[in-house]
């Protein structure tokens, strides 16, 4: 092992001269924004002992403001959009004017890894206090809406009662960590992250030091060579490799995110061992709450503290600063093995077998919930997984069953043998109850998908298209890294008529086995459709990279090198 005293120091350049960047080690903690102010005065934690004593016994008007617009949060809770306010009025009114008396609440679920029991308890929660609603997100957890504040208490009971928990799944904290959800049964798994994962979740969630980060904080990690849980759009990220001298453990790497400003994660090149994932994870993070930028908001990820830095100066400060020893140099990822979804039949390593199902754009019911943990336990399994791709795991099942179970995933809306455009497609929230959506999403994804089902049917793709659906710029469908990625806006057509639609980007993507590297998809100038025109849109541009392609290109690859024209 390198010492930190074998490496030559350098010395962290003082801040330039000028405005303040809100560093708490270079500037001080003085708040310099009005989000920073309303930390500093109380700790979003304890907003929930407001809740129980106060808010859910006296109703919505009872809550103070900073509480509901910024505290709440700490806890999954988010007032939803009213309905009846179209996507035109999204930037024109005050978040005040656009919110219901009705929340979302997120729940938390790091890595995915859910029992029958806690998959039921979530469907009878939703169907109780939630109108039925439930959708499964690409961060593996599930949001609930129409949530009133009354219900609240109870519905903590009733998760905490069966193991699970709502803290710190929004806000300016560590949110619901990424997973591998094959992570302990697939046989070609590299390292097995369940332990490490487990103890992340289990020391530092609801930990007042990392409660009070400049923005909010996404980890992941995986031990699986498809690469499964988008580790270049992550703050923080463990991926598993094998060291040529120390074995098994995980490459780091440090400042991944999308949103208005996308940026990919970089490698450290340095080596993390299994037991000290913790520390270098904490780390990290102490890093990011120490030095990241906190007079901007929208300058606060870390994602901008690594591109002033750069990954030589991090890691030096990581070690020094906040180790106390040097981490040794590791080789980087291979290319993943295959599509990091796992929809589909395969092996475990005990010889039973998992089975990948495709939601549609992730929603789904209560109802559908509770027939789902139904439906798993009558097979002899109680475990199942969601996947950063929408999907769901269903594990141990017996090979002389498996084809029942498939049927009855097929069933319930489920499919391990999608369509490529079903497997394929993301979407977000969207207007139907997010505040920052200017356009319909699920809705819109789902009628796509249906209608290019139909029209596309007489053609055979060599690989799924990546179709991702965004109701706003922030990405949280990952735009940028899709093959057709949709960043919702107001578009006006050839006769000055304003319509929902999407400004489209092409040729993105995450690493994959389909391409060596992450990276961000190109736009065209002007290059926009209509929602309503979207299966058209899709259509012709598959068929013309059909008819254009040449042997062995990608969609990506063909979207990169096509003519403008060939694009619109």
């Amino acid at each position: 092992m390198t010492s930190v005293e074998s490496r030559p120091a350098r010395r962290v350049r003082p801040p330039r001269a000028g405005t303040p960047n809100g560093q708490w080690k270079v500037d001080g903690s003085e708040p310099l924004n009005p989000t920073e102010v309303l930390k500093r005065a109380d700790d979003g934690l304890n907003v929930r002992e407001r809740i129980e004593t106060i808010y859910a016994k006296n109703g919505f008007d009872s809550i103070e403001s900073t509480d509901l617009h910024g505290r709440f949060r700490w806890w999954g809770l988010y007032t939803q959009r009213r309905q009846g306010i179209d996507g035109g009025k999204t930037a024109t009114l005050e978040p005040e004017e656009l919110e219901d008396r009705y929340f979302m609440m997120r729940i938390r679920t790091d890595g995915g890894v859910l029992t029958t029991e806690q998959v039921r308890t979530i469907g009878e929660l939703s169907r109780d206090y939630a109108r039925n609603t439930a959708d499964i997100s690409d961060r593996q957890n599930v949001q609930l809406h129409w949530v009133e504040i009354e219900s609240v208490p109870e519905i903590w009971r009733r998760l905490e009662e069966v193991g699970m928990r709502t803290t710190e799944a929004c806000g300016d904290v560590p949110r619901t960590m990424l997973g591998s959800p094959v992570a302990g049964i697939a046989a070609d798994e590299i390292i097995d992250p369940t332990d490490a994962l487990r103890l992340l979740s289990e020391r530092y969630i609801g930990d007042p030091r990392y409660s009070n980060l400049p923005r909010k904080y996404k980890t992941a990690i995986t031990g699986h060579p498809s690469l499964d849980v988008a580790h270049e759009i992550n703050d923080v990220s463990f991926v598993g490799v094998l060291h040529p001298e120390l074995g098994p453990g995980f490459d780091l790497w440090v400042g991944g995110a999308l949103a208005a400003t996308p940026r990919f994660a970089e490698r450290l090149g340095a080596f993390v061992s299994e037991e000290r994932v913790p520390e270098v994870w904490e780390g990290v993070t102490g890093i990011f709450r120490d030095y990241g930028y906190r007079r901007l908001r929208n300058k606060a990820r870390l994602k901008f503290l690594l591109a002033d830095w750069g990954p030589e100066r991090f890691r030096q400060v990581l070690e020094t600063e906040y180790l106390g020893y040097a981490l040794p140099d590791g080789p980087a990822p291979g290319r993943a093995t295959g599509p990091g979804d796992h929809v589909g039949v395969h092996k475990q390593k005990d010889g039973r077998y998992y089975i990948g199902a495709a939601t549609t754009v992730g929603r789904t019911s209560g109802t559908e919930l509770i027939a789902l943990a139904d439906a798993v336990e009558r097979h002899g399994s109680q475990r199942l997984r969601f996947t950063a791709f929408q999907k769901v795991l269903v594990l141990d099942i017996a090979e002389e069953l498996v084809p029942s179970m498939v049927a009855e995933l097929d069933a319930l809306g489920l499919s391990s043998k999608p369509s490529p455009f079903r497997r394929s497609t993301m979407a977000c929230t969207g207007l139907e109850y997010c505040k920052l959506a200017i356009v319909d999403t699920k809705d819109t994804a789902r009628d796509a998908i249906a209608e290019l089902e139909r029209r596309l049917a007489d053609v055979e793709l060599p690989e799924a298209i990546s179709l991702h659906v965004n109701g706003c710029p922030n990405s949280c469908a990952r735009i940028q890294a899709a093959d057709i990625g949709l960043k919702g806006q107001i578009v006006t057509d050839e006769h000055g008529v304003q319509h929902p639609g999407f400004q489209v980007h092409l040729g993105g993507g995450l690493a994959s086995h389909t391409r060596a590297e992450a990276a961000l998809g190109r736009t065209v100038r002007g290059l926009k459709v209509i929602a309503s025109d979207l299966p058209d849109y899709v259509e012709r541009l598959v068929r013309r990279y059909l008819a254009d392609r040449t042997e062995g290109q990608t969609f990506a690859e063909w979207a990169n090198a096509a003519d403008e024209e060939a694009l619109r």
